[in-house]
């Protein structure tokens, strides 16, 4: 049974992963054409549509520790099949980002070996690091 509270739903977690991700969670009436188009859904735990609905229900601690926020490899797939314009790998990203954010094992610009910041191209850089500031 799933106990539900206006808490959970309007929580400011998920307030977060729809700002970072620009989702409307409420949007999706699960259809499942994203869990059925998705090329990696043979590999997640937690199948696209679901994923939204937990997220609907704010259920963000057992997305969070699901291997499909890993999995997804981001080729919108999901997000031509929508019905409804919801992307499944926007939410998934969003819940990365805040996931490294939330990490002890964030790595600071100091820490990196200049060596490679010379070599690296400019945009690895920042892609990198857009991850891991608030």
């Amino acid at each position: 049974m799933i106990k539900l509270s206006n808490d959970d739903i309007k929580s400011s977690v998920v307030q977060r992963i729809e700002r970072i991700s620009g989702e409307d969670f409420k949007k999706c009436y699960q259809c499942g054409n994203c869990s059925g188009g998705c090329p990696v859904s043979y590999a997640m735990d937690v199948q696209p549509h679901q994923v939204m609905r937990m997220l609907q229900l704010g259920r963000v601690d057992e997305v969070m520790n699901a291997n499909s926020i890993w999995v997804c490899v981001g080729c919108l797939q999901c997000y031509s099949r929508c019905p409804k314009g919801c992307s499944v790998a926007s939410a998934l990203e969003g819940l990365r980002q805040i996931h490294l954010r939330r990490s002890e094992e964030a790595q600071k610009v100091s820490e990196i070996p200049v060596a490679f910041l010379k070599k690296a191209p400019q945009q690895a850089i920042v892609c990198g690091f857009r991850k891991l500031v608030s």
